[in-house]
């Protein structure tokens, strides 16, 4: 039991769970107000999030103790699971933001879209780990998974919410190009990729998504409208200076700044905190991120690397995008920072997520410490001598 309890990676425990604690704060600080004005208590949305994130330690502890090959095992129902929220969803459910994205269980709502992330990279993990002995074939060991990645982000495109099948499409390309495929394979995927997406184009356009740009990159021409939003986070950004004007003290989210508690929230913390607490966020996320890419380094099988890898990427990407659009640099998606946005499906995905990241961390840590059995021995022989552009010597052929 004393050798289990040193197995944990505590960097993959306390960096999640100090960024959802903050986040709580945040939550209550950036929602208080908005809360009461829309008639509620004014502790309703911390309630709500300190749930999920209740349910959510739950899970991590769950996945930290549940062996993490038995997913393969269970791939056919998890992406079975995945393909019917995502339809279903199409068919009753709620509408947000002008996205059908929300199921309504009781008095919660989950997104699938959030769960379809998780078992996307699974299901890519799974399939290309399983494809190593062939993965320089382009028709047999690339292509097939992409049938249903491409249906499961048409599945996401039509609710619609072009955000999350952003970030989904990212997140398989940082899997499939860590898969070890060859570099003309990954250009003729980005090739084909540009063309549906010019073939798309005249349907996923609309006035509301151009405004988006608009708003991103001209915000200033149009203050009242499109980019009203992006230079309220300017003013709350540009006010913090270096420590901020303290937790709770913030102007911007008194009705200024709309979803303050959501996509924004970051925007609040530069204000109340400064660039301290924003250094602090960034550097909880960037632990996570590059502990994750550490991980995959030191699992012995593909699925677990990969898996880390695909892990890692959601956090970074999802992180990389809601700071783009608080800053200007990207436009508005409706990508929540990870861990500190008010949210209950992304919060309950991410927990899962570092409870199985955490359980690689752990095998790949007793694998280090025992000795290699022939079977493996040889099997890292055979890799090590396929050669080609990937990092094969190490780990599998799993590129960084």
């Amino acid at each position: 039991m004393i050798k289990k309890i040193k197995d944990y990676d505590y960097t993959l425990i306390m960096a999640p769970i100090l960024l959802t604690a903050f986040g709580l704060v945040m939550i209550y600080s950036a929602s208080m107000v908005t809360a009461v004005v829309d008639g509620l208590d004014s502790n309703h949305y911390l309630i709500r999030q300190a749930i999920w994130f209740a349910i959510g330690l739950v899970l991590f502890t769950a996945c930290c103790i549940f062996p993490y090959r038995y997913y393969q095992k269970l791939m056919k129902i998890i992406v079975l699971a995945v393909v019917v929220m995502l339809a279903v969803v199409l068919v009753i459910g709620n509408s947000v933001n002008n996205a059908q994205s929300w199921i309504d269980i009781g008095p919660f709502s989950i997104q699938p879209a959030e769960l379809a992330k998780l078992g996307l990279i699974m299901y890519l993990a799974s399939v290309y780990s399983k494809k190593q002995d062939y993965i320089d074939h382009f028709q047999t060991g690339v292509v097939p998974p992409l049938v249903l990645t491409g249906f499961i982000l048409a599945l996401i495109v039509m609710q619609p919410d072009i955000g999350t099948a952003a970030v989904i499409f990212l997140i398989a390309c940082s899997v499939i190009f860590s898969s070890g495929i060859r570099f003309r394979h990954l250009f003729l995927l980005i090739a084909l990729g540009a063309g549906l997406m010019l073939l798309a184009m005249p349907y996923m356009v609309t006035d509301e998504r151009l405004s988006r740009f608009t708003g991103a990159y001209q915000p200033f021409e149009t203050p009242a409208s499109d980019g009203y939003q992006l230079i309220q986070s300017y003013i709350a950004i540009g006010g913090g200076g270096l420590t901020g004007e303290g937790l709770g003290q913030g102007v911007q989210k008194l009705g200024y700044l709309t979803e303050a508690h959501t996509d924004f929230i970051m925007a609040v913390v530069a204000e109340e905190l400064g660039f301290l607490g924003v250094a602090i966020v960034l550097g909880l996320l960037a632990t996570i991120v590059l502990r994750g890419i550490f991980i995959s380094r030191k699992s012995r099988d593909s699925f677990g690397a990969l898996m880390a890898i695909g892990i890692s990427s959601m956090i970074g990407i999802q992180a990389f995008i809601n700071l783009g659009a608080i800053s200007g640099i990207l436009p508005i998606t409706g990508v929540p920072l990870p861990f500190v946005s008010y949210g209950g499906s992304s919060l309950l995905v991410l927990m899962i997520s570092m409870g199985i990241l955490n359980n690689i961390a752990m095998t790949a840590k007793r694998e280090e410490q025992e000795p290699r059995d022939s079977e493996n021995k040889s099997e890292m022989e055979h890799y090590a001598t396929r050669g080609g552009n990937s990092w094969v010597t190490q780990n599998r052929s799993i590129r960084y």
